[in-house]
């Protein structure tokens, strides 16, 4: 993880977009996380928590199962927003098995409801 504080003010205008748009999906759909992801293209997927009686996905899960069945075959960034204090590694898992453009790592930026960015993790 890095410092937040420094980490915020290095964020591109890309990446604090999908921290809105996480944001934004948790706001508006009363769930526990709202998460984002880009992919190699820059095409944005938006999802909230899934939690029915017989599905149950967090919020990266569903943004990263939504690239994949949308033809995304790399991450470039992804975003959760929520009021863990961590990203579960179960998360980061779905992150690594996308991967990034090249190999390279995706960064997974973790903010809280107010959008304030808490940390950013290497996620693959």
């Amino acid at each position: 993880m890095t410092d937040a504080a420094a980490s915020a003010d290095a964020l591109d205008p890309e990446d604090r977009k999908i921290i809105t748009l996480a944001r934004s999906a948790r706001a508006r759909n009363g769930v526990p996380e709202g998460a984002a992801v880009r992919d190699e293209t820059g095409r944005t997927y938006v999802a909230g928590t899934v939690a029915l009686d017989s599905l149950r996905l967090s919020a990266l899960q569903t943004a990263v199962a939504m690239a994949v069945a949308s033809g995304a075959v790399a991450l470039e960034a992804a975003a959760v927003v929520s009021e863990a204090e961590t990203v579960p590694d179960g998360d980061l898992a779905v992150v690594r098995d996308l991967g990034g453009p090249g190999g390279k790592d995706v960064p997974v930026h973790l903010a809280g409801p107010d959008g304030r960015l808490r940390a950013t993790i290497a996620g693959s």
